[in-house]
């Protein structure tokens, strides 16, 4: 065996260079192969069209996190994209079956669930989690809910990234991440239903 064919032995093969971009040093990225995979799995339903998979899905998606990691705010991204296009797809199928006005009949009535759920006073629009456990800081669910409150009722500004990106520091006897989290994913099917 020659130097040449001990060195093509030993030398990595190529591999495919990566959806994302990699996170370096001690920083933790989502797990490659599954978001290669949830990834593959959204592209195949989009494609065929399938009924049980949509943006719900989509907006569920989790994954691991470990070092030399794709990118978090890279998949990120790209799964908005990804959610937006289900969520297109999903409306222009309902706005054929049951017509343009019911269409905005059903967002209406959605928003409005969402907007009666944030008149409660504040401190009080969620449940809440024991003194013994942590939930989402009430100051800024509430700061989060009333932006959301103001364009539902007002129509003010609002994008569907800046309720994608919320996040909540932790405190003990705050309010359940739950019940806040589907409230801003209810917000955000709003949003999308009449973009």
């Amino acid at each position: 065996m020659t130097d040449a064919d001990l060195e093509a032995l030993t030398t990595p093969q190529e591999e495919t260079p990566p959806a994302f971009p990699l996170v370096s040093g001690r920083q933790r990225g989502y797990h490659r192969a599954a978001v290669d995979s949830f990834l593959d799995s959204a592209r195949a339903a989009f494609e065929e069209s399938r009924a049980d998979f949509g943006a719900d899905d989509v907006r569920a998606a989790s994954f691991p996190l470990v070092k030399h990691g794709y990118s978090i705010a890279d998949v990120d991204a790209a799964l908005a994209r990804v959610e937006d296009a289900f969520a297109q797809r999903a409306r222009e199928k309902a706005i054929r079956q049951v017509g343009p006005d019911a269409w905005v009949a059903r967002a209406r009535d959605e928003a409005q669930q969402v907007l009666d759920h944030l008149s409660r006073p504040s401190r009080q629009r969620f449940a809440r989690t024991s003194i013994l456990t942590f939930g989402y800081r009430i100051d800024e669910v509430d700061h989060v809910a009333d932006r959301i409150a103001a364009f539902l009722r007002d129509g003010d500004a609002l994008d569907v990234e800046q309720i994608r990106g919320a996040a909540f520091r932790m405190q003990r006897c705050g309010y359940r991440e739950e019940q806040v989290d589907a409230l801003l994913d209810a917000t955000v099917e709003v949003i999308l239903a009449v973009r």
